[in-house]
């Protein structure tokens, strides 16, 4: 029997060993099937009953245990403070805000106007804790990050050298889960140390093997039309560049299948020490930073962090080598990460899960879709905002949704309208999944200063049948 008939039946997941312990035990004594399905019905709908029975009592007394530790849960006598952007926020991303605002380590937080949901915290939520660090709050892909760099290439060079471009883009790029280049491609970061922890010395090698390549999902590497704006380089030059218009390439990835991994161990380490938590507060399970496993997450997120930046570092230097272009400027940042700073008089971990730092000052990049402009962005510090801002247009229906009710006839008329060369994508990914990218940054005028537009024009993501890494 497998883990999830066993949660079908009603067994809580930090209780799952102890009820597979009984399975096997029920297996050697050759109880059948339906006996074995009554069984572990019975003891969890009354564990108390089956504290002294022969096969069922060690369920039984793991239960009585999670029950009791799940009443000692003591949540915010009055939940954090928190702001949100936007209007007509789904109802469900709110609520998951307002339940992570519950936690005891909550200190602030914030939900930006490109918020739909995610595991624990929404995605494009903020949250501050006090001293601790939760694997979900930062997200599954670790370090998910924007890069853009401007080429010295002639912008008609999008029409009148359009077959060297998608050539060198469908050369120099690898899409898709276990995505690998044949000769592995080298950075300094391998020189890091990975043996910080037991996970990441593990997944040294699939890094190196992974090193340069992209995700699936929402993933992409694109060539654009960057335009700067006159009035942004009024006050101070925009990324160095003189307004006008140029020819940009802007990149959309993260920490790849290592980043999986570590998400995934560190995710469940803290759910397992966190039993009390009720369900729908699971998924935000968190890891004290004075403890050895926050510690160990800490020093592998920041790992992972590095090797995100080091995969859009490489995409981008063998693209434009390919090309013979000069890279005239370059911005990028996190989006999927977890930062100790200062707000008001403490120290807190704030958490910017499909968000993007937003600092005085501090240059961003949000995208919207495959056919919609994206922003090169001055942040502005908004106190209330912990200084972030959206990171995209966010999703406005389900991935499943999405195959069900849009045809790639439709997608592909609005591509064309918009002038957009589509090499590869999955049909959850079209423009039609996504809110509108106006109305979001028209909601976060507080939060960042527009300095430039990035319009996409020939556009490479993971190809249809891939399952989303985001």
């Amino acid at each position: 029997m497998r883990a999830r008939d066993l949660i079908g039946l009603g067994v809580p997941r930090p209780v799952l060993g102890a009820a597979v312990e009984a399975v096997k035990a029920a297996g050697r004594g050759g109880l059948k099937k339906g006996a074995l399905r009554r069984g572990i019905r019975r003891t969890v709908d009354a564990p108390d009953a089956f504290l002294d029975d022969d096969l069922w009592g060690g369920l039984a007394r793991a239960l009585v245990d999670l029950g009791e530790a799940r009443r000692g849960f003591r949540e915010r006598e009055e939940p954090a403070p928190y702001r949100r952007w936007g209007e007509n926020l789904d109802a469900q991303s709110v609520r998951q805000m307002e339940n992570a605002c519950r936690l005891p380590v909550s200190v602030a937080g914030a939900l930006m106007p490109d918020a739909h949901v995610g595991y624990g915290l929404p995605i494009g939520g903020v949250l501050a804790l006090d001293n601790a660090v939760s694997p979900y709050a930062v997200g599954v892909d670790i370090a998910c990050r924007m890069k853009l760099t401007v080429l010295d290439l002639p912008l008609n060079a999008l029409e009148g050298q359009k077959d060297r471009l998608v050539k060198a883009l469908e050369r120099e790029t690898r899409f898709g889960i276990g995505s690998t280049f044949r000769d592995r491609r080298e950075h300094q970061v391998l020189d890091d140390d990975w043996g910080v922890t037991e996970v990441t010395r593990r997944v040294k090698d699939k890094a190196w093997a992974q090193l340069g390549t992209s995700g699936s999902g929402n993933h992409f590497v694109e060539y654009g039309e960057l335009t700067v704006d006159a009035e942004a380089h009024a006050e101070e030059p925009a990324l160095g560049l003189e307004p006008g218009r140029y020819l940009a390439v802007l990149s959309h990835s993260g920490s790849r299948g290592p980043g999986a991994t570590v998400a995934s161990h560190y995710s469940r380490l803290a759910m397992d020490l966190r039993p009390e938590l009720p369900k729908e507060l699971r998924h935000l399970a968190w890891l004290d930073l004075d403890t050895e496993p926050g510690q160990e997450y800490w020093q592998a997120m920041e790992l992972m962090g590095r090797y995100a930046a080091a995969n859009h570092a490489l995409i981008h230097r063998h693209l434009s080598k390919a090309l013979g272009a000069k890279v005239l400027a370059d911005v990028e940042n996190h989006h999927n990460f977890a930062w100790k700073e200062r707000h008001g008089e403490r120290e807190v971990v704030v958490h910017r899960k499909g968000a993007t730092p937003a600092h005085p000052g501090v240059l961003g990049i949000i995208p919207g879709s495959m056919a919609s402009p994206g922003f090169v962005v001055r942040g502005r510090g908004e106190p209330s905002s912990l200084a972030s801002t959206a990171h995209g247009a966010g999703r406005v229906m389900s991935r499943k949704r999405a195959k069900e009710s849009l045809t790639w006839s439709d997608a592909k008329k609005l591509l064309a309208e918009r002038g957009v060369t589509l090499l590869s994508a999955g049909l959850d990914e079209v423009p039609m999944v996504y809110k509108n990218i106006d109305e979001v940054m028209a909601a976060q005028t507080d939060l960042v200063d527009v300095l430039a537009r990035f319009d996409p024009r020939i556009v490479k993501m993971a190809p249809a049948g891939e399952r989303p890494e985001d």
